[in-house]
């Protein structure tokens, strides 16, 4: 069994890898400016293998770091504005917000607002994590988070916890704040450390949370293309090398960055020169592939994945997911099709995720590709 380390790198806390050390950074209010773009794919190249992943925590992370050259890296992070001074504070600043917003706009406010009171947190488990959603109707609802603001059904504000299906009303942003901070301590207060996350915890939610606001209808998520605000290009795979982002944002009008948790970024301003390779369709069928970084970049992987991603791209129809290991950390929901490395071999699973109960067993690579082939041939 692949190890569960329970908690996700960061800038002071970078996690051994295969290939050196992985150094998450959790960019300001999900956005870089132009100058902390290139400075991010300069520290890449300088101190790493020049890889930059996009994860499904709208974060970013520098692969292959050598020890010796850390702390060089976080003092270059720091010296741009992308990480938080003190660890502590950087650490609890584990918060998506939604893409597009805008400033002066409730999304900005309680995003500002609850990175200030930081320090009310309590210590909250690894992976704990809030979403700030308040645009005109939920955008976050797909992506993992334990404690959310969205906007309601009525058009107000509501504060909910991860696996329920309501919410507690509130009627202004200090309130959903304050909300927030209040449902941190209660879950550490009511035994969540062992849960480990919101979802998993089964204490009954306090009574001054009333779950009794519905959530507004989802929104759709955003297509890849130009919009008035810019372009969102995707990221197949969730990697980008550094001189293909460089290219990007040196070539756009303005060229500050939004990093989503769909593995794209909204490049802001007008069409880049070039877009480094990178899909502005979502015809694309790189991106109905998921793959984690495998073997041998990840110590948990037992095969290489971007190789057979890559060649089932266009030969699948519906989404796909090749994993290292069990852990699927590339995508957490069912897949039409899984592929599960296991002692140097894949594991096949149809609709399910990468711990799910394989169809078929100790396939190749070459065996893989053979047997869809015959069993999903593309376009059935």
């Amino acid at each position: 069994m692949p190890l569960i380390k329970g908690w996700c790198p960061g800038a002071w806390q970078p996690m051994a890898s295969g290939d050196g050390l992985l150094v998450r950074v959790r960019p300001f209010l999900g956005r870089l400016t132009r100058r902390q773009a290139l400075a991010l794919c300069d520290g890449a190249e300088r101190f790493g293998t020049g890889l930059i992943e996009v994860t499904n925590r709208a974060n970013l992370q520098l692969r292959g770091v050598p020890e010796q050259h850390w702390s060089e890296l976080l003092a270059h992070l720091a010296e741009h504005g992308l990480v938080d001074s003190d660890p502590d504070t950087e650490r609890r600043r584990n918060m998506l917000v939604t893409p597009d917003w805008q400033a002066g706009d409730d999304t900005h406010q309680l995003a500002t607002r609850l990175m200030a009171r930081l320090g009310d947190l309590p210590e909250l488990p690894g992976k704990v994590g809030f979403a700030i959603d308040a645009g005109t109707a939920p955008l976050l609802a797909g992506v993992s988070a334990d404690f959310r603001v969205e906007r309601s059904a009525d058009g107000g504000l509501l504060v909910r916890a991860d696996g329920h299906a309501r919410g507690t009303a509130v009627t202004s942003v200090e309130e959903a704040v304050e909300g927030l901070v209040r449902l941190a301590h209660w879950f550490v207060d009511s035994g969540g450390w062992e849960a480990g996350r919101m979802r998993r915890h089964q204490a009954l939610l306090p009574s001054w949370a009333p779950r009794q606001a519905l959530p507004a209808a989802c929104r759709d998520r955003p297509v890849l293309g130009q919009h008035p605000r810019g372009l969102l290009i995707g990221i197949p795979f969730g990697r980008v090398t550094a001189p293909a982002l460089r290219e990007v944002v040196q070539g756009a009008l303005v060229g500050d960055v939004r990093v989503t948790p769909w593995r794209r970024l909204w490049i802001e301003g007008g069409m880049p020169d070039c877009t480094g390779g990178l899909p502005t369709d979502e015809e694309d069928p790189r991106l109905v592939v998921d793959a984690c970084p495998g073997a041998p970049w990840c110590n948990q992987a037992s095969v290489e994945t971007r190789r057979l991603a890559e060649a089932l791209a266009s030969q699948v129809p519906g989404s796909v997911h090749v994993s290292g290991c069990r852990k699927g950390c590339a995508r957490r929901q069912p897949a039409a099709l899984c592929l599960t490395g296991r002692d140097g071999r894949f594991d096949l699973i149809v609709e399910g995720r990468a711990d799910g109960v394989p169809e078929v067993t100790g396939l190749s690579e070459a065996e893989v590709l053979d047997y869809l082939k015959h069993h999903f041939p593309a376009g059935a």
